[in-house]
């Protein structure tokens, strides 16, 4: 994402110094400790620190630029990377996807040591349950490293109960999302379109933005009134973001999202583009897709005809023009946001780039 790099390069250096100590105290208890942590480290590169980058977003648009490189700014903001990094394992193990960010998802990691390591027992089953325990450890590093840097801070209570928050929020907008690949046959057809807004709101746009965003405010001391501005920006922000990721996730080039082309129909996954795509089928095509949709196996030219079918049902263009509906309401909640006009300018710029990516 286009912005300053200094802000993300501290954390980059927080994270850093974090990952340093934990490492060193694995040391101690043996090379299996030191595996378990290697593969949280591993789990924490890459990606655009989109959480770290509105929550100090956030920050800014209360306290100003002058201060982005508070310690308890940097700490929390780390701290929502590494919850990202456990949600990521845990999201990776529950859709069972091989790769995130062009190298094998957790799970593989560890099933590849186990074998490589020459272990007895059966390698997918040991590097399943280590990405169980993986994603816990990830939990608790983030609490540990939220904790340290609110030691002190007289904003600490408002800034728990936000982190909190969004906590409970991804977890059931995960469930939701997982048990919608099975409820959407009692639902009706007309109805699958916001159900699937529910998932990609609770799942995603809370916790990817709009409650970063949330976080870092409450920390720097926001009033209603900036809470709010915020929250309605973000919430829509956050929305269109994630419309993005599920065009990508049908279209998008796998050398720059480090998926598979398709990925999202191979995992059966009931976004908005699916059921907008669905509406316009007919009753034949629509169990043809729903026959096709959560197949592993899926062929390159199979992934070629469902997307076609995409496209021609109008669902594309549809959710391409929601995403624009999106991104114009969250513009317009910063029309009368409390904030100087250099917060505002930086946050339309953070909007730019969380929608209009392809990576």
């Amino acid at each position: 994402m286009p912005t300053s790099p200094e802000p993300i390069e501290a954390v980059s250096q927080r994270l850093d110094k974090f990952l340093s100590e934990q490492l060193s105290y694995a040391a101690a208890l043996g090379p299996e400790a030191e595996t378990l942590t290697r593969s949280g480290a591993a789990a924490l590169r890459g990606g655009k620190r989109l959480r770290a980058r509105f929550c100090l977003s956030g920050w800014e648009a209360v306290r100003g630029p002058a201060e982005l490189f508070d310690p308890a700014a940097l700490a929390v903001a780390t701290s929502l990377e590494i919850f990202h990094a456990a949600a990521l394992v845990h999201d990776d193990l529950v859709d069972n996807s091989d790769t995130r960010r062009g190298q094998p998802a957790a799970h593989r990691a560890l099933q590849n040591a186990h074998r490589d390591a020459g272990w007895t027992g059966d390698s997918d089953t040991f590097g399943r349950s280590g990405a169980i325990l993986l994603g816990d450890l990830l939990v608790a590093w983030s609490d540990d490293l939220l904790e340290e840097g609110l030691e002190g801070v007289a904003t600490a209570s408002e800034t728990r109960r936000a982190y909190a928050r969004m906590r409970r929020d991804v977890t059931i907008g995960q469930f939701l999302d997982v048990a919608e690949e099975s409820a959407y046959t009692v639902y009706p057809d007309d109805t699958h379109a916001e159900r699937a807004l529910r998932v990609a709101s609770y799942k995603s746009a809370r916790y990817s933005i709009q409650q970063p965003l949330q976080i870092g405010a409450a920390l720097g001391g926001a009033d209603s009134a900036q809470l709010d501005a915020l929250g309605r920006f973000g919430h829509d922000v956050g929305m269109a973001f994630q419309l993005r990721d599920d065009v990508l996730g049908v279209f998008g080039d796998s050398t720059l999202t480090g998926k598979p082309v398709g990925d999202d129909l191979r995992e059966g996954k009931r976004t908005v583009l699916v059921a907008y795509a669905r509406e316009a089928l007919s009753p034949d095509e629509r169990r043809s897709v729903d026959q096709r949709l959560g197949d592993p196996a899926l062929s390159a030219g199979e992934i070629a005809e469902l997307q076609r079918r995409i496209v021609d049902s109008g669902a594309l263009s549809r959710v391409e023009d929601l995403i624009g509906d999106y991104a114009r309401r969250a513009d317009a909640a910063l029309a009368d946001a409390p904030f100087e006009a250099s917060a505002v300018e930086r946050l339309r710029e953070l909007a730019q780039a969380a929608t209009q990516r392809a990576a």
